[in-house]
């Protein structure tokens, strides 16, 4: 008896739509067709319920990624029950036919071999799943980004700011810190790497799905919108004026420059701020990792927000009248 083998399967890794995935490695193949790679199960899963948050539990556009296809080895969702789970739920919306779906909730959804796997991905070694999203359309709109330094200054929250940062590790880093943190939106400069590169989105473990990134902003125009919206603007130096302890209002609305890994910050970009802020350094070495330094800065600013929100929370209870 021969073995059915499913005319849909993705099995040919020289095949053109297997290249076609492989080619968004490429900078210039992500920015034509507006697509990056999201490989393995944390960003499947995110990517799988931001899909989910819209189109199931219908509460509209979100400022993340969307899913466009999603290739998987049945064994690998069997090892992630809750990415399997994710996946069934989005089905039962795809597939229900009184749900009328617009062309851009319609997800490409195929089984794919280890084999076709690994020729459309970009890490060293496949783990049996792999989405493709598109590049949020927000985040190259000023008037989007103006919009999310507003309702974040009210917020009382904070931003990070990338500028000509090289490394793939360290902008990956600093944008699942930010989402660590609480930071309401990660952005960066022309000249820094593109935040949809495979290494990227992999060092981020999913936070390009719950954190709005905004690319190719001047330096300039940045801290000029931010201070407009009631933001200081603290540059992380080792040679600043300032330490971090001694920081005069460190809970206010921040943004926050992060310099190149070898060269930190320029004269110019220094001089954007309205302190240029060193942490101190208690044993022999030199200097912190910009993405070591930029988590010390952030968990600062988020400690203090933090602190401050549950003070005012306590006074208001305090304050409260009593039946």
């Amino acid at each position: 008896m021969s073995q059915h083998i499913d005319p849909e399967l993705v099995d040919n890794p020289k095949s053109d739509r297997v290249r076609r995935v492989a080619a968004l490695a490429g900078r210039s193949a992500r920015h034509k067709q507006g697509l990056f790679l999201a490989e393995g199960p944390q960003p499947v899963r995110e990517a799988l319920t931001i899909w989910l948050r819209q189109w199931e539990q219908e509460q509209g556009p979100q400022p993340f990624p969307e899913l466009d296809a999603l290739f998987f080895d049945p064994a690998a969702l069997e090892r992630h029950p809750d990415v399997l789970a994710l996946l069934d739920r989005m089905r039962g919306v795809l597939f229900n036919p009184e749900t009328q779906l617009p062309s851009n909730a319609r997800v490409f959804l195929r089984e794919a071999t280890p084999e076709a796997l690994r020729a459309m991905g970009d890490a060293e070694t496949s783990q049996g799943m792999l989405a493709v999203c598109r590049i949020p359309a927000v985040s190259t709109r000023r008037e989007a980004l103006d919009a999310q330094l507003e309702q974040i200054a009210q917020g009382a929250g904070q931003v990070a700011a990338m500028l000509r940062l090289q490394d793939p590790g360290n902008a990956g880093t600093i944008i699942r810190t930010a989402d660590a943190a609480g930071a309401g939106a990660v952005v960066l400069s022309a000249g820094t790497v593109d935040p949809w590169s495979p290494k990227v989105v992999r060092s981020a473990a999913g936070s390009h799905f719950h954190v709005p990134i905004f690319t190719g902003v001047e330096p300039a125009d940045l801290t000029e919108a931010a201070r407009a919206k009631g933001f200081q603007v603290l540059a992380a130096d080792g040679r600043g004026e300032t330490q971090l302890a001694e920081l005069a209002n460190p809970a206010a609305p921040t943004l926050w420059l992060f310099g190149h890994e070898a060269h930190g910050l320029t004269h110019a970009e220094r001089e954007l701020a309205d302190h240029r802020v060193a942490i101190p350094l208690f044993g022999a070495a030199e200097s912190l990792n910009v993405a070591t330094a930029a988590t010390v800065c952030m968990y600062s600013t988020a400690m203090a927000q933090h602190a401050l929100s549950a003070e005012a929370t306590s006074d208001a209870g305090e304050s409260a009248p009593t039946a």
